[in-house]
C-alpha cells in the first residue's frame, strides 16, 4: 500500500523526534508550513512551553514578496524573538519537510539573524 503525502510525513516527523529535544539550555526551533503560510516555534519540550513563536499570519510586511521571501522575514522574526527571549542556540526541527525552498530559507535567515544551530 502507498504512503499518502501526510503520512509519508508524520513518519519522517517520528524519525526526526526520536532524535531531537529542546530543554531549556537549547531549545527545538520548530517549522511548520501550510499552503498559504508559514509558522515557527522555539520550544522547551521539558517544560512543555514555547518561548517564542513567529508567523506570517497576520503580517503585511511579510506578505510582500513571494513565499520564500516570506519565510525569510518569518526567519529573521524568530530570531529577534529568540534574542529577546535571551535564547541564543537552537536544535532544528523541520517537522518533517525537506530541507528545501522555504524551510531552507526561514532556517538561513535565522542564521544571518543570530541565532546558532
Amino acid at each position: 500500500m502507498a504512503l499518502t503525502k501526510s503520512n509519508r510525513r508524520a513518519t519522517i516527523k517520528k524519525r526526526i523526534r526520536k532524535k531531537i529535544t529542546g530543554t531549556a539550555d537549547i531549545p527545538r526551533l520548530s517549522v511548520f508550513r501550510s499552503n498559504k503560510e508559514i509558522y515557527a516555534q522555539i520550544i522547551n519540550d521539558l517544560d512543555g512551553t514555547t518561548l517564542a513563536a513567529a508567523a506570517s499570519l497576520g503580517d503585511k510586511s511579510a506578505h510582500a514578496g513571494n513565499k520564500i521571501e516570506q519565510a525569510a522575514a518569518v526567519g529573521k522574526k524568530i530570531a529577534e524573538a529568540a534574542k529577546s527571549a535571551g535564547v541564543e542556540k537552537v536544535v532544528f526541527d523541520r517537522n518533517g519537510y525537506l530541507y528545501h525552498g522555504r524551510v531552507k530559507a526561514l532556517a538561513d535567515a535565522a542564521r544571518e539573524n543570530g541565532l546558532n544551530f
